[in-house]
């Protein structure tokens, strides 16, 4: 029971009375911050997952990285050698809204970290007050008014009072420990979140921008071709005028460099939607956004492949699942956690009076002091089923995290595939290319000598276009899928970047997210 003393002037406790409280409430303190050290609910560890001892889909010519492989050499996209790629890399984490909006939900989710950890003190509260009030002479039976300040029809009182108030809840059963465990992991999976949508903008603006120069260099492919076209309906016209073609070999030259023609402009449709959607990427409007042409040279740089493991650590979206799964074993304590009975300490003192000259006097004086236990003795199975609710989302977040390993796996492996085999289909579509070019210059020297016909040209023109149009989109799918391996491999992204990342600081994230926090602040 609390001790309260309202009242000194009619219940003085004496220096004994007090001494007796203090040891008794100092005693609970002691007791609390024994018990405080347990903790229940099950601890946390990572769920195992199987992996691979190495890649099936590797080819023959990749080798695993070796440490100084792994060091930090700058932002992934500078292994292209690209200047104008470089440039609209660095926008990304600076001006991309979508990667600005998991910034501040990560702020958001930090700010939650140090909300859970204010539990772990105690609560101060000051009051102060001043009450003026006047009571009704029918109220007193000797029909005389209440002394004080005499006012129609009864006394006036005033009443001052100032107070301080103190609570705390012991962590008994580390309840607290849990929700703030709960909370790290949250900003620490808030983080990742934010790595991984980082890099899914970064490597998407990758793609996008080969994909773009793929087209710079269909464009510049169907721009030669309508040139030879125009050469060969110029020669079929001189032929018509010497009397050695037919007309018709006429209309199907200029058919054919028409469909060029048309197929050119086509092209720009394709390569506008890229241009805008980089744009985006970069947090401009493509209204105002341009990238000048410029055709599909690069190649696939050589990368050094990571151990299979190593993808639980350098994947950030493996990360988010695996800090999902440790969250929710923590809820899982929390829910355990409110079968125990919990207790509080609280204390309050002040002055009281009924004039302001003796409200800051010994006798004005007021203090109460005391602890609370307070236990739920029947829920009707409440806790039970919030328990098994917690054990059923730690079970789903595992699953989540053992299919989204799964899905790396099948990422990389996918990845590496399309290399492999784009590798051996670039030799293939290359030879195919310089074949239809000699077969062309054959076939043409034939026609103008007279001894082949425009059926055999207009053949051999649609094998050549066709072939190297082949080589184009191969030679982009190439660099897709390079940028696409990068990605599944986490992009140099590592998950010893959450070590602090559900810690309050000072407003800066570590590694890659840095930028992002500068820009949010």
């Amino acid at each position: 029971m609390p001790v309260d003393r309202r009242y000194p002037k009619i219940a003085p406790l004496g220096r004994s009375g007090v001494e007796h409280a203090s040891l008794g409430l100092g005693g609970v303190i002691v007791s609390a911050m024994v018990l405080a050290g347990c903790t229940v609910g099950p601890d946390y560890h990572r769920p195992a997952v199987d992996v691979p001892a190495q890649f099936k889909e590797a080819a023959a010519g990749w080798k695993t990285a070796q440490p100084n492989d792994q060091a930090a050499r700058g932002p992934w996209w500078e292994v292209f050698n690209d200047t104008t790629l470089n440039a609209l890399e660095s926008r990304v984490n600076l001006d991309n809204q979508t990667v600005a909006g998991y910034a501040a939900a990560y702020q958001q989710s930090r700010a939650l970290v140090s909300e859970a950890q204010a539990a772990y003190f105690p609560t101060l509260g000051l009051t102060a007050s001043q009450a003026r009030s006047k009571s009704s002479t029918a109220s007193f039976s000797n029909g005389n008014t209440q002394a004080g300040t005499q006012g129609v029809g009864g006394g006036i009182n005033n009443q001052y009072s100032a107070g301080l108030d103190a609570s705390w809840e012991p962590d008994l059963w580390g309840k607290i420990r849990r929700q703030v465990a709960f909370e790290k992991a949250t900003a620490q999976g808030a983080a990742a979140t934010l790595a991984n949508a980082q890099l899914s903008a970064q490597g998407t603006l990758a793609q996008d921008y080969f994909q773009l120069r793929e087209l710079d260099a269909v464009q510049k492919l169907l721009d030669s071709t309508a040139l030879a076209y125009q050469k060969s309906l110029e020669l079929t016209q001189y032929r018509y005028m010497q009397g050695v073609a037919a007309r018709s070999d006429v209309i199907t030259a200029q058919t054919q460099l028409q469909q060029a023609q048309a197929a050119a402009i086509d092209n720009g449709i394709a390569r506008a939607q890229y241009e805008h959607a980089i744009a985006v990427l970069v947090g401009q409007p493509a209204s105002t956004f341009a990238i000048p042409a410029m055709p599909l040279s690069a190649t696939p740089p050589v990368l050094p492949l990571q151990l299979p493991s190593a993808l639980l650590e350098r994947r950030p979206d493996v990360a988010v699942a695996e800090r999902q799964a440790a969250a929710a074993n923590e809820q899982i304590g929390v829910a355990i956690a409110a079968f125990f009975p919990s207790l509080t300490l609280s204390a309050s003192g002040g002055f009281e009076s009924s004039t302001f000259s003796n409200w800051l006097t010994a006798p004005a004086r007021f203090w109460t002091v005391g602890p609370q236990l307070a236990a739920t003795l029947f829920d009707g199975g409440l806790r039970s089923a919030q328990t098994a609710a917690a054990r059923a989302t730690y079970d789903q977040n595992v699953a989540n995290y053992r299919g989204t390993v799964l899905a790396a796996f099948q990422d990389v492996e996918d990845n590496l595939a399309s290399l492999r085999i784009l590798e051996k289909e670039v030799v293939l579509d290359q030879a195919a290319a310089d074949s239809a070019d000699q077969a062309l210059a054959i076939v043409t020297n034939q026609y103008k000598a007279g001894t082949g016909t425009y059926l055999e040209v207009i053949v051999a023109q649609a094998t050549d276009y066709s072939t190297h149009k082949q080589l184009v989109n191969v030679c982009g799918s190439r660099m897709v899928a390079a940028v696409g391996l990068i990605k599944a491999l986490g992009g140099g992204w590592d998950a010893s970047d959450l070590d602090t990342a559900g810690t309050k600081t000072a407003g800066v994230y570590s590694s890659s997210p840095s930028a992002v926090a500068q820009k949010a602040n």
